[in-house]
């Protein structure tokens, strides 16, 4: 294997390897920017093991509540937040656990890929153990950079490749390398903000399969606008709305096959069959 760059400490702390995924339970959370309010008393139960897509047009608050579950949201100067959201029972926001640790837990991929682009695709890697003040070198370094992109479906791609840029790779790679470096901090939790939008349809594919293969050890929340989308990868869903008048709320929310088969309220089966959004 390559070797890698970078200042690492074998004295320092090592990976919990022993991670179980979390659940995560959401009680009347609402947030606002400023004066204007966005959620309304959003209340969800996020099961572990599994994959929950949140659903809904746009505007309707997916986004913020994504970033609401592990503390993004209270990096906007001007942001707001009342309610409650446990992990594994205990309280994010009112609990001892810094914001730091808390992102460690519940780990982040955005919509559009941003791995660091003149850095090599081994360091990116494990760029987030670096910010999170794990150092590892060696073969303990080689292990988890092999581990990390083998879950993510990418190690065959790039095997030989670690010392090159990760700016080099294509666009559905990139976003499978800022998969693997999500995962390489452990997460119990996997939030992911749209991750296959700016992608073609075989690089969609190859992440849909990413997250069937890494579900079993990572509970992950999605947002997605592609209803089969959600229909191939979930197994409970979350249908969002929101008006002029009235901020994002939940709907309905239930096992994916019920919301899209036999889902309670009109509006919901509306959505789910491409009659409005």
């Amino acid at each position: 294997m390559t070797t890698l760059t970078g200042n690492w400490d074998d004295s320092a702390r090592v990976i919990d390897l022993t991670r179980a995924p979390a659940t995560m339970r959401v009680h009347e959370v609402s947030a606002w920017f400023g004066t204007h309010k966005v959620l309304d008393r959003v209340s969800l139960d996020i099961k572990a093991h599994q994959v929950t897509a949140l659903i809904g047009p746009s505007g309707c608050g997916k986004s913020t509540f994504l970033r609401i579950l592990n503390r993004m949201h209270e990096l906007v100067p001007s942001a707001a937040l009342a309610g409650t959201i446990l992990l594994d029972g205990d309280d994010i926001y009112r609990g001892q656990q810094s914001a730091t640790e808390t992102r460690r837990q519940i780990g982040m991929v955005f919509q559009k890929p941003n791995p660091f682009p003149a850095m090599s695709i081994a360091d990116n890697v494990l760029s987030g153990l670096r910010l999170s003040g794990t150092r590892l070198r060696g073969r303990s370094a080689n292990s988890v950079v092999q581990h990390s992109l083998e879950r993510a479906g990418l190690w065959n791609e790039v095997r030989r490749r670690l010392s090159e840029p990760g700016g080099a790779l294509s666009g559905g790679q990139q976003q499978r390398l800022c998969i693997a470096r999500a995962l390489a901090v452990q997460p119990r939790v996997l939030l992911m903000d749209e991750p296959c939008s700016a992608l073609d349809p075989t690089s969609t594919r190859r992440i849909e399969d990413t997250i069937a293969d890494i579900a079993h050890d990572v509970t992950i929340v999605i947002v997605t606008h592609n209803m089969q989308q959600a229909q191939r990868v979930s197994q409970h869903c979350a249908f969002f709305l929101a008006t002029d008048e009235t901020p994002g709320y939940i709907v309905e929310a239930g096992p994916t096959e019920k919301i899209f088969s036999d889902a309670d309220d009109e509006r919901t089966r509306d959505y789910v069959h491409g009659r409005f959004g």
